[in-house]
């Protein structure tokens, strides 16, 4: 295990009706004024936004409203919420919503305080000091954005997926309702699926140093993953299933996981930057398409961890048994694993490889992913 330095700031309210409490919790940090921000109207046709203005209102807590970020969320957007932050001259950022729109709010509240363009940040030409205070109320798990100080937004005129990361961007205090979360659609339960999975392997196949008791903690958010979504499936309304899949989603990229861990990377996240950002794929479907593909690759790069994960997770043998075990559980939740099952055309290939190759050199990567390792990689997914 090599030495680490742990913080994460952020406190979690978790469990039922705590999204009632959040008024609350802004008043202890004199918060007065905030932009609330969110994606569909879902959460006002299902009263969500009204219990959350009431909240508001019972603390005296005025707010303006930022509505329709979507999945993959855009530069655009950011740039209109840190325009109305800046007017209104807000206290603070809520967001109500999945990780699109905490990553949208986390950037809105880096921006807010920042003379330049916020684009600086994510392409490292200035860093992040300040943000203003973020709150949130997680309607989807997936992304750990709840519990970490990461932002990953599209700006759509250029097809960059880049992302932003500083101590500043924690949330002051998170919740996590898993009552909330019963009404995601099964696409977006499979796809959230795929995601912690993506947030799990990426250390555990990568690292050059993993300690025994990071894996075993990476093993055991897997399996719960996989135990707690074939529950789901079938009955949407379990809460004990959705209240553990959202706190393994949470743990599987709040920090601990990665807890001694030593030069891990993040490659299939790299990769499907680039095809969500050329084709708009859902980023959870996006990495179940790269991930079987990637891990056939490099398998033989760190085969005893693969073996591993194969005896961990499936009771299987070798380590080309897990990586195919792991593709037909894919395909038996309905997220997809080749890139017709999207509808995504050979022809597109070329401007993905083109895409991730920028992406590589913005992770660190570009001395083992080339293009042409990319390409190979990339040609295991059809």
């Amino acid at each position: 295990m090599e030495n680490f330095t742990l913080q994460n700031p952020v406190r979690i309210e978790f469990g039922k009706d705590k999204e009632h409490y959040m008024g609350q919790y802004l008043s202890e940090y004199g918060i007065k004024h905030v932009l609330l921000a969110y994606g569909s109207e879902r959460i006002k046709k299902e009263g969500l936004f009204d219990s959350v203005a009431k909240s508001l209102q019972r603390k005296g807590i005025t707010f303006c409203e930022l509505g329709g970020i979507v999945s993959n969320p855009l530069l655009s957007k950011v740039y209109e919420g840190i325009e109305m932050a800046q007017h209104n001259k807000v206290d603070a950022v809520l967001c109500v919503g999945g990780g699109s729109v905490l990553d949208s709010a986390k950037a809105i509240a880096a921006g807010a305080l920042y003379e330049g363009d916020v684009w600086d940040f994510f392409l490292g030409k200035s860093f992040i000091t300040q943000a203003l205070p973020i709150f949130d109320i997680i309607t989807l798990a997936a992304t750990g954005s709840e519990m970490n100080c990461g932002a990953v937004v599209t700006n759509e005129k250029t097809q960059q997926k880049y992302f932003i990361q500083a101590p500043a961007l924690f949330p002051k205090v998170s919740i996590i309702n898993p009552y909330l979360q019963r009404s995601v659609s099964k696409a977006y339960l499979v796809y959230s699926a795929s995601d912690v999975i993506a947030h799990c392997i990426e250390g555990y196949f990568t690292a050059t140093t993993h300690p025994t008791l990071i894996s075993k903690q990476i093993e055991a958010i897997i399996t719960t993953i996989m135990e707690t979504t074939e529950i789901l499936i079938e009955n949407p309304n379990d809460y004990d299933a959705r209240a553990e899949f959202a706190w393994a989603a949470t743990c599987a990229l709040n920090g601990f996981t990665h807890v001694g861990v030593a030069g891990m990377n993040f490659p299939n996240h790299m990769i499907e930057h680039a095809l969500s950002a050329i084709c708009n794929i859902p980023h959870g479907a996006g990495l179940s398409i790269v991930m079987p593909a990637w891990m056939k690759w490099y398998c033989p790069k760190n085969e005893a961890q693969f073996t591993r994960f194969a005896k961990a997770i499936f009771g299987l043998e070798s380590a080309e048994d897990g990586i195919d075990a792991l593709t037909n559980w894919f395909d038996k939740i309905g997220t997809p694993t080749k890139f017709s099952h999207y509808a995504i055309e050979e022809k597109t290939l070329p401007e993905i490889v083109d895409n991730a190759a920028d992406n590589d050199i913005y992770f660190g990567m570009d001395k083992l992913y080339t293009k042409e390792v990319i390409a190979d990689i990339l040609n295991k997914a059809w």
